[in-house]
């Protein structure tokens, strides 16, 4: 068996006794405290998560020139300086290879943040992609920390010589904290206000331990998910695969058609016969919660399957997201969530689950 990696918080977390489960080829903390408290300390006031294990490339060269525009669907040549922007890496089906997050560091310097599930596939296709530039693969050169909830500007402020109130959402600073360079993102993926720092691995300890001892409480990937999908953030793998496009994932907002990049044409196609699924928010009725691939039955005709779904600490009820065919889906009748074991009686939502903040 291949050995896990490790994040440089990895000794500190154990130190608080952390849960660990293998994670996308890594050792990492699915709880500390238990995940409904965390999800607490995220929700109303502040929560630290170690998310290191994602991926940073590194291109640099001419936007245009490169062909890098047409590898994603974000218009990176629009993007200005000091803001980032959510997107995908397709195949030309149309399906997502990862989702992804592009920084526009210079006119000519990207940082481009990517799944640890997905990176080597991503890397590859990228660099197949690009005609001029260099694409560097730095993901072990970076420790990534979110700091996230309402109070998490009053944590992180006092460790950073500038105003936080001027990083607007999907804005970043390359800045320096603890005398080490730190890009600062105005991120997250909570739906709280929060921010995500890309610091290197000696630098993400000392700022471990300084937010700890100030009292900000760790939290692991099992309120990470429960808070990403109160929001109805997409988690790659479950709710996108290289099977599943932006338009039945119900991101039609993150794809211009009408500029050119791979996968588009398939996307075009797609829209113009008709989506036959889509994914679609639904809570049970009762505290019960279903589990991914769980099926979706209504009027007793299998319609569907889960994708993602948990027990939501706001709503005290089971939420989730499902693929279900938009043909036989009456959208406002109840429906089954079955598994072995039995059945789950829920109900179409509207995203978000919760009020964003």
């Amino acid at each position: 068996m291949e050995e896990l990696l490790k994040t440089p918080l990895y000794d500190r977390q154990k130190e608080l006794n952390s849960r660990n489960v293998p994670f996308c080829g890594w050792d990492m903390p699915i709880q500390f405290d238990g995940i409904i408290a965390e999800h607490g300390y995220c929700r109303n006031d502040v929560a630290i998560f170690d998310t290191s294990h994602m991926g940073e490339f590194f291109f640099k060269g001419d936007i245009v020139e490169s062909n890098i525009n047409s590898a994603v669907t974000i218009d990176i040549e629009v993007l200005p300086v000091g803001k980032c922007k959510y997107g995908f890496l397709l195949n030309e089906e149309g399906g997502v290879i990862d989702d992804l997050i592009v920084y526009k560091l210079k006119e000519d310097e990207l940082m481009i943040v990517v799944n640890a599930s997905r990176a080597a596939i991503d890397f590859k296709t990228l660099s197949s992609r690009i005609k001029v530039g260099t694409l560097d693969d730095r993901s072990l050169e970076f420790a990534k920390l979110d700091i996230q909830g309402p109070n998490a500007k009053k944590a992180l402020e006092k460790y950073f010589d500038l105003d936080l109130d001027d990083l607007k959402f999907f804005s970043f600073v390359q800045t320096k904290t603890f005398d080490s360079y730190c890009l600062l993102s105005r991120t997250g993926y909570t739906g709280e206000l929060g921010f995500e720092l890309y610091v290197d691995a000696p630098t993400a300890v000392k700022i471990w331990d300084a937010l700890i001892a100030d009292g900000v409480k760790p939290a692991g990937l099992g309120a990470r998910d429960a808070l990403r999908l109160e929001m109805g953030y997409s988690l790659y793998g479950n709710d996108l695969t290289e099977e599943i496009s932006p338009l039945e994932a119900n991101l039609g907002m993150f794809v211009n058609l009408k500029r050119d990049y791979v996968g588009r044409d398939a996307l075009i196609a797609q829209k113009e016969k008709g989506l036959g699924r889509i994914l679609i928010p639904f809570k049970t009725t009762s505290r019960r919660s279903a589990r991914k691939d769980f099926e979706v039955y209504q009027n007793d005709k299998k319609i569907g399957f889960v994708t993602s779904a948990a027990f939501s600490p706001i709503l005290n009820v089971g939420i989730g997201l499902a693929m279900l065919d938009t043909e036989l889906f009456e959208k406002d009748e109840l429906f089954e969530l079955r598994d072995k074991r039995g059945s789950i009686e829920a109900q179409r939502a509207i995203l978000p689950f919760i009020s964003q903040k």
